[in-house]
């Protein structure tokens, strides 16, 4: 039986913590904010946890998590 392979992508994205929670970036970091204010440009700097119920999906992408 082979081994499952790591979806590069989805471990290029996520990371997990000491106590097994993903966490992800927000979306829409990359361009555009030089018009948004300097309160919603810090709020791109955070992660945040990934949703409880997209844990099953993303734990098929990474087996080692």
């Amino acid at each position: 039986m082979p081994k499952i392979k790591t979806h590069k992508g989805a471990k290029a994205r996520l990371h997990v913590t000491g106590s097994g929670k993903f966490m992800r970036v927000k979306i829409g970091k990359s361009h555009l904010r030089r018009k948004k204010p300097g309160r919603v440009k810090r709020l791109y700097d955070e992660t945040i946890p990934l949703h409880p119920s997209a844990r099953k999906r993303i734990s098929r992408l990474m087996p080692w998590a």
